[in-house]
């Protein structure tokens, strides 16, 4: 039960960091004013609780689950998705700061740094599809580095 649990809540704060990157998507753009500025950051912001989440509980699952660390310490795919993750968040703290600086100011962006922010974002979504595909890969046994 406990393996399950914890596979459920991974893929569940998953499924829901997408959804928080999809809103920040959605919510940056053109006709960005104040409010949504404020609304952005403090979606954001669970976008952070929600990373942290995903790796407390994933790596209590890769320790602690049924497969056990020794199934995932030589495996490349499982360090794949770690390292796209890894970029993922690095790529996300410029429209954090973009967010708070936004916020600070109290002014509206430019057309320019809302279109920066936007292909972080974007750059965000397209390494996030990664993931799926190496968890499944993973999953299924591929990627076993033999030392």
């Amino acid at each position: 039960m406990f393996d399950l649990s914890l596979a459920i809540g991974h893929h569940l704060l998953i499924f829901a960091l997408f959804g928080v990157l999809v809103a920040e998507l959605v919510l940056v753009r053109s006709s960005l004013d104040q409010s949504t500025i404020i609304r952005t950051a403090r979606i954001d912001l669970w976008y952070g609780i929600t990373a942290g989440l995903i790796v407390v509980v994933g790596f209590t699952r890769a320790i602690f689950a049924a497969k056990g660390w020794n199934y995932y310490e030589h495996n490349i795919f499982f360090w794949a998705k770690i390292a796209t993750f890894v970029l993922v968040a690095l790529l996300s703290a410029a429209p954090t700061m973009r967010y708070l600086r936004w916020q600070r100011a109290g002014t509206v962006p430019s057309e320019s740094e809302i279109s920066l922010v936007r292909r972080f974002l974007w750059a965000e979504v397209a390494l996030f599809a990664l993931l799926p595909i190496f968890a499944a890969a993973m999953a299924r046994g591929y990627g076993e580095i033999i030392f």
